[in-house]
């Protein structure tokens, strides 16, 4: 017998990454710890997540990360916070104090070619120039040199290395001049070496700001982790940390808190502000038997809430979770982006030496063939290339969450905008998944036995249709000295996609779908035409039946229910309509109920009497050459569809099993959220190949225009530090996204 290996997930922070070619050393070097089995490093995130089939000692991972030249921390725990990411500020030693410090020292430098402009012809003595420019080259930009001679250790490169060069070109060559040249006003370039740290210092300080801004989503869910909850022990409030409250306690939530924990109301009644939760835009009522989430605020009511879960469990704390994997994934687009970098730096020395020894050779000017292949040096950075993708996925994914929509995974964000057709499940999905009983037709029982017997098989089912047969039974049949007792039924067996079986009183019950009827042999002739009636009207059948082999199977009667579609559903659909996607109704229900809420919602193909493995190849049928499929599902029988899908995207509302097998996680039942998740997924893929071209042009258009001596190498710091500032700051430009079905509102 073969044992299933589960993967061990391991995140952790690094430090000390500035651009993709960091990123591909760090994989490498990770990926030869023994027993890892896959890497994923995140610059963005300035994290990497380790995958092994066993737990691996963090302390073997954090050495080859030092060896490699960087430093690693293991990531906080998930049930505890996380600090809040300083802001860079002035006073920040080596960040804003750095840019300030080193501007002032460059700029002295700069003024005279600042003045030429004007017409002003003056120069700064060389030996000032050289005293203003050495605290820049080398204590001001220490962390180039540092950063480029573990580069070097490890045998590879990096952007730091490629400034530590080029700037030390530039500088060796201004003292060279000072201390041979014979001129009483010598070719200097200092001004060039400190200018190009300064703008590349200036550069990584405004990205820091910006990165900083694409972690947003995740501390704004964060905040809302109450520190404190209010506990009813005996006849005391008691206030106690929030880490002391278990499951089964009674929370006090006054008017205006948050919710502690999750839980279900027991006492009072109010309208609750689940907003950064599950993107509902206004207050949703709750009363005693009501869930409520950790984090949302109390309206006007006072609540006394049961815990059911608390800390890394909490709603809250998955929802964190799956937000900061999908923010540390790597979409497959990157890996095209890891294998050029992975090649950059060296391509980029070897066209520096090469620009070096074209000019040096065609003009005889060693001076100006040096300043080239600064150039050359300093305009190509990875570092955007490195921030292109998790700075769009970072973005995306954030403002989804605020929205309610969570993305398991980089993977599903990509997919999500080449979707071509969307598959719906029925109940729960598109329906409320309340349905009540509308309709009972006995056959030789009358409609208080039939009830008492297709409510003694479903007690204990958390089944939607089990439900509205015991909420029945307890309201039909109720006597003045109270409720009749349905009799008790053993041997239950779930019959997945079909219906149940049990023992009730000696004999063997059957419950379910015309398709177990078939297969048990039970004839149904008798309710046919009641039946086809009943389905034409949009309601669900249910037969109970007697099977007691070798005895005829015999029918006891039938269960008619309703179930009202989504007031949202129809304009859902229409929306995905209009972004030219496909839908399809694909469902256990028969088909006469089927085809009534297909024809009400719009939907041109309808699949019905489905069990789930028919679902799953159905869905699996549907993707040929060039088609994208979803899936949207909420039950357990959805899940093997959701797995099969493209991209499968589940509703909260529904199963834990369902939301496991989804990429994506609708966090309320709207069906309008799927139009908006494709969206966000096209708006964050537009996203991710605009920064892919602006990353790219910069070297394409940048390194050849150096070579030919068309930039300084000023100009080229410039270019270089505003690169990775554009590319982020375009990212950012997501967070400005709001679904098409919220627009407009206040």
């Amino acid at each position: 017998m073969s044992t299933a290996v589960v993967a061990v997930a391991q995140s952790i922070n690094i430090e000390g990454m500035t651009c993709a070619s960091c990123v591909g050393r760090v994989e490498r070097v990770l990926a030869a710890v023994p027993g890892v089995d896959k890497v994923s490093v995140n610059l963005a995130t300035e994290s990497a997540r380790v995958e092994s089939s066993q737990p691996l000692d963090f302390a073997l991972l954090a050495q080859a990360v030092d060896q490699a030249g960087y430093h690693a921390t293991p990531e906080r725990p998930p049930s505890a916070p996380a600090p809040a990411a300083p802001a860079p500020t002035l006073a920040h030693p080596g960040g804003g104090r750095a840019v300030l410090l080193a501007a002032l020292l460059s700029l002295p430098l700069l003024l005279p070619m600042l003045l030429e402009l004007a017409g002003v012809h003056w120069m700064l003595d060389g030996r000032l120039q050289l005293l203003l420019a050495t605290p820049v080259q080398f204590w001001l930009g220490a962390r180039f040199y540092r950063a480029g001679w573990l580069a070097l250790r490890a045998r590879s490169g990096n952007m730091d290395l490629l400034v530590a060069l080029g700037t030390s070109a530039a500088y060796g060559l201004s003292v060279y001049q000072l201390l041979t040249s014979t001129s009483a006003m010598p070719h200097l370039y200092f001004e060039a070496s400190a200018v190009v740290i300064t703008l590349i210092l200036l550069g990584k300080w405004l990205e820091a700001r910006a990165k900083r801004q694409t972690t947003s989503a995740i501390r704004a869910l964060q905040v809302l982790r109450p520190d404190s909850a209010r506990v009813r022990r005996g006849t005391q409030d008691v206030e106690v940390p929030i880490a002391e409250v278990g499951p089964g306690e009674l929370v006090v939530v006054r008017p205006g808190e948050r919710v502690a924990a999750d839980g279900v109301v027991v006492e009072g009644a109010s309208h609750v502000d689940e907003a950064l939760i599950t993107g509902e835009s206004l207050p949703v009522a709750r009363h005693a038997g009501d869930h409520v989430t950790g984090g949302a605020i109390n309206g006007e009511g006072l609540l006394l809430v049961r815990v059911t879960a608390v800390g890394a469990e909490s709603t809250l704390a998955r929802i964190i979770r799956l937000v900061e994997d999908a923010q540390a994934a790597k979409a497959p687009v990157q890996h095209l982006v890891d294998r050029v970098s992975a090649v950059f730096v060296p391509v980029v020395l070897v066209l520096a030496v090469l620009t070096f020894a074209g000019w040096w050779l065609a003009s005889g000017d060693a001076e100006r063939a040096i300043i080239n292949a600064v150039a050359v040096m300093v305009i190509a950075c990875p570092c955007a290339l490195g921030l292109a993708t998790p700075a769009a996925i970072m973005a995306g994914t954030g403002v989804a969450a605020r929205y309610g929509i969570l993305i398991k995974d980089a993977e599903a964000l990509e997919l999500a905008h080449r979707i071509t057709t969307v598959a719906f499940d029925k109940t729960g999905t598109l329906t409320e998944g309340k349905p009540s009983l509308a309709a009972l037709e006995p056959v030789g029982v009358d409609e208080a036995r039939l009830l008492q017997l297709a409510a003694a098989i479903q007690r204990g089912s958390e089944h939607a249709l089990a439900r509205a047969v015991t909420d029945a039974a307890a309201a039909r049949l109720a006597t003045s000295a109270g409720v009749v007792d349905a009799p008790t039924a053993t041997g239950v067996t779930a019959l997945p996609g079909r219906g149940v079986a049990a023992m009730v009183d000696g004999a063997r019950l059957i419950l379910g779908s015309t398709r177990l009827m078939q297969e048990e042999g039970v004839a149904l002739d008798v309710l046919s035409v009641r039946a086809t009636e009943l389905e034409r009207q949009g309601l669900t059948i249910s037969w109970l039946a007697a099977s007691n082999a070798p005895q005829p199977a015999q029918l006891l009667g039938l269960l008619a229910f309703g179930d009202r579609v989504k007031p949202q559903a129809r304009a859902a659909l229409e929306a995905l309509h209009a972004m030219h996607i496909q839908t399809i109704l694909l469902t256990g229900d028969n088909q006469g109920s089927a085809d009534a809420v297909g024809k009400e919602l719009g939907i041109g193909r309808i699949i019905a009497n489905m069990l789930p493995a028919d679902k799953a190849a159905t869905v699996a049928g549907l993707k040929t050459v060039g088609a994208c499929i979803a899936m949207v599902g909420d039950g357990i029988n959805d899940a093997p569809a959701l797995a099969a899908a493209d991209v499968g995207i589940a509703m909260s509302s529904g199963t834990d099993v369902a939301m496991h097998a989804a990429g994506i996680t609708l966090m309320r039942g709207d069906p309008a959220l799927v139009a908006a998740a494709i969206s966000i997924s096209r708006r964050s893929y537009s996203k991710i190949r605009q920064n892919l071209f602006w990353a790219f042009i910069y070297n394409l258009v940048g390194i050849p225009l150096a070579a030919f001596g068309l930039l300084n190498p000023m100009v080229a710091g410039a270019a270089m530090a505003l690169s990775s500032v554009s590319v982020i700051s375009n990212a950012l430009l997501l967070r400005r996204w709001k679904p098409d079905h919220q627009k407009g509102q206040a």
